[in-house]
This record gives C-alpha cells, sequence and structure tokens, in this order.
C-alpha cells in the first residue's frame, strides 16, 4: 500500500501573524546582520569558511577572555557544547565534583556520570549561590579531578556569584573547572584565564543573540594536555575535541560544518566586539537591574535574593493560585511576547539577555507583563512600574552624562 502525500500547511499559516517578542530563558531576537548571514550558504571546507572560522576563534578569545587557541564550535545546542567538555575531559573512574543548584547543573552531573565517572554532588540550597566553604570542604574531603558548575543557574535565575574564588580554590586542590556560561556569557564578566577556568561553554542563542543549534566551547590549555593524556580514546566520535581541530584548526573535514549557523555566529560575534565587553555588561547590568525594580514596584516579588540573583535571566514569584502556563499563554495571545515559565519553581522568568536587554524591549514587556496580572485577577500596579522603570532608566542616563 503506497504512503499517501500528506496535506500540510504552508508555514506562513502555522506562525502568528504578528512575531512574538522572545523575552523567555532563550532564544533571543536577533540582529538583522545575524538573519542575513543565516540565509548563506557556502562551502564548509573552502577558503572562505576559513576566514570564518579564524575570525570566530579571534573573537571568541576576546569575548571568552582567554589567549588559548583551543577554542571550536558545536554543531548544536549549549548542551551538546556541555556534553563536549564532559566527555573530552571525564572517562570512566575520574571523580567529579559537580556543584548543583538547579535544572541545568544538575544536566553536568547527569553527563558526567554517563561518560563513566564517580560524581559526588554539592546540593546548594535553592536560590542560592554556591560557596567557596562547602566547595572546599569537599575539595578536600573528596580530592576530585574535575570541577563543574553554572556561573548563571537559568532554570531559576540563580548567580554563582563566588565563581572566582571557587574555581581558585579548585587550582589549588589540582582540579579542573568546566563552567556553563550559557546563559551568562557577554552579559556579564567571566574572565576564563584570570580565573583559572579549563572549559568554558556557551550557546549561540542567548547572550550572543545568535541562532539555536550553533555553540562555542573553550578549553585551557591544561585541560587539551589532559584531553591529549586520556587513558582511552572518547566514545563520542562527533564530539570528540581532538577530532574537531581538523575542522577548527586544520581547515579540513570532521564532519560537515552548519555553515549558515557559523555565519550567523560570526556576525553575532563581531556585534559584541563593535559594542564591546565593557559597554556590553554595563547594558546589561542596568537595563536588568531596572527591570527588577519596575517588577517590584508593580507589586510583585523576585525569587531570588540580591546577592544571588541572576540579571540576564529574572525570577518572578507567581502568587498562589496562579500557574506559569496560564501567565505565558495569556502575554503571548494577548500581548504577543513571550516568556518563560520554570524548570521546578513557582515562577515566571524574563530574559535580559544580548537583543532582549533593550530599552524599547523593557517597556514594551513590562506593560505586558503587568496588564496579563491585572487581566488575570493579580492586584498590580501597571502606572506606577511604568513610571519606575522610566525612573531607573533616567537615572542611569543622567549618570552617564
Amino acid at each position: 500500500m503506497a504512503i499517501e502525500v500528506p496535506q500540510v500547511e504552508h508555514l506562513n499559516r502555522i506562525l502568528p501573524e504578528e512575531p512574538l517578542l522572545m523575552m523567555g530563558a532563550g532564544p533571543v531576537p536577533i540582529p538583522a546582520p545575524v538573519a542575513a548571514a543565516n540565509g548563506i550558504v557556502i562551502n564548509h571546507l573552502g577558503e572562505t569558511m576559513a576566514r570564518v572560522t579564524d575570525q570566530v576563534k579571534r573573537m571568541g578569545r576576546y569575548i571568552f577572555q582567554t589567549e588559548s587557541e583551543w577554542l571550536m564550535g558545536v554543531a548544536g545546542p549549549g548542551s551538546a557544547a556541555m556534553e563536549m567538555a564532559v566527555a573530552n575531559l571525564v572517562w570512566p573512574g575520574t571523580r567529579v565534583l559537580s556543584v548543583c543548584n538547579g535544572f541545568f547543573s544538575s544536566r553536568l552531573a547527569e553527563m558526567a556520570s554517563r561518560a563513566g565517572a564517580e560524581v559526588e554532588k554539592l546540593q546548594v540550597a535553592e536560590g542560592q549561590g554556591a560557596t567557596p566553604d562547602s566547595v572546599e570542604a569537599l575539595l578536600k574531603r573528596y580530592r576530585p579531578q574535575v570541577l563543574t558548575i553554572v556561573q548563571g543557574e537559568t532554570s531559576n535565575t540563580t548567580h554563582n556569584h563566588a565563581l572566582p574564588e571557587i574555581a581558585a580554590l579548585a587550582r589549588q586542590y589540582d582540579c579542573q573547572v568546566i563552567v556553563d556560561a550559557v546563559c551568562t556569557l557577554s552579559t556579564m564578566p567571566l574572565e576564563m584565564d584570570k580565573w583559572g577556568i579549563d572549559a568554558v561553554i556557551t550557546g549561540g542563542q542567548k547572550g550572543l543573540s545568535s541562532i539555536p543549534g550553533v555553540s562555542l566551547v573553550a578549553f585551557s590549555n591544561n585541560a587539551w594536555q589532559r584531553i591529549l593524556s586520556r587513558p582511552e580514546p572518547m566514545r563520542h566520535w562527533t564530539l570528540d575535541a581532538t577530532l574537531a581541530t581538523n575542522f577548527w584548526h586544520r581547515a579540513s573535514y570532521h564532519y560537515t560544518a552548519p555553515v549558515s549557523g557559523l555565519l550567523a555566529l560570526h556576525e553575532a560575534m563581531r556585534l559584541v566586539c563593535e559594542e564591546t565587553l565593557e559597554k556590553r555588561f554595563n547594558r546589561h547590568m542596568l537595563c536588568s537591574r531596572a527591570l527588577q525594580a519596575a517588577i517590584a514596584t508593580l507589586g510583585l516579588e523576585l525569587y531570588v535574593s540580591t546577592e544571588a540573583r541572576l540579571n540576564s535571566v529574572v525570577g518572578i514569584k507567581l502568587p498562589n493560585g496562579l500557574e506559569a502556563k496560564d501567565v505565558c499563554a495569556h502575554i503571548s495571545k494577548y500581548y504577543r511576547v513571550e516568556i518563560a515559565g520554570s524548570f521546578g519553581p513557582p515562577i515566571v522568568r524574563i530574559g535580559q539577555m544580548g537583543e532582549q536587554c533593550r530599552v524599547h524591549n523593557l517597556f514594551r514587556t513590562l506593560h505586558a507583563f503587568g496588564s496579563t496580572f491585572k487581566e488575570l485577577g493579580i492586584e498590580v500596579d501597571v502606572p506606577a512600574g511604568m513610571a519606575e522603570l522610566e525612573n531607573q532608566l533616567q537615572k542611569t542616563s543622567n549618570e552617564r552624562t
């Protein structure tokens, strides 16, 4: 029996007439040069591609703040970059200490376990950053060879603000450090070399404001020596970092690279370099803090206390009786703004990464957000919140001048 031709809709019938403003935990809106680059296909092994990859590596060293040459792209989401870092630095019998304060930090622990590691978890209380003392106690007792940690736990909007101190402690105990910077790279300081981090991973679709599906990983020289001294070959052929150097360092074949995505990533990174990290960090900090102050003025409560709060993804507590899916559905349907639920806690999340973090996006999102709560029966003061956002932004503008 022949299989019938399926009857499907044109994509224009599926997508909304008015594009959604993507203000969740990623992906984020992308700038016009990034979108244009994503529509181009070139030879993945030609001279042009070699020039592109060379510039991606050069820009990456600036964005990661490293002099290491071992930076490479990954054809896959941020999780593929996570797995590439873990699977190359971990093998059966490796002792791994995983700092776990949410969904994605726990994913690193699971990846290490699947790679055959003996994993010890440091469970951090919900909404809290890891402390150097708690980490050092396990470094002393367990003597791990690798430590995994997130800079920003996207799932519950927590910031491991003691990361520099934790990385310094790990060095003292001859322990290599893998850092997930998927939602933080280019939105807040991360100094790979200065802090002594051995592997940093990120996705293209968040702070860098590129498309999903192309990610980056950077290894320190120490990490690279560990990779070269593996007692057994990598079990993942595609994610083998030494094979990846064929494409990223020899202009040769590993697998067919996602050329359109790499061109988009190139343009996104170029825009980061054009803005400069210093200005970009300042923009993110000022805009996120203004939004946080405005949300509090609405009459809603932020989920994480100030000292452990992540600026790049802001978590807001849900009043009793209100579910995240209802808030997200309402703001999407009636205001064409997309925000996110969570992976566990009773919160909704608003992203402040890259192109999300623009003044016009803040005003549209805050109005939609406050109006949604009001229409769902929660008493909030939308005019006061909008005025506070204006006041905070005006204040920072006056300080700059």
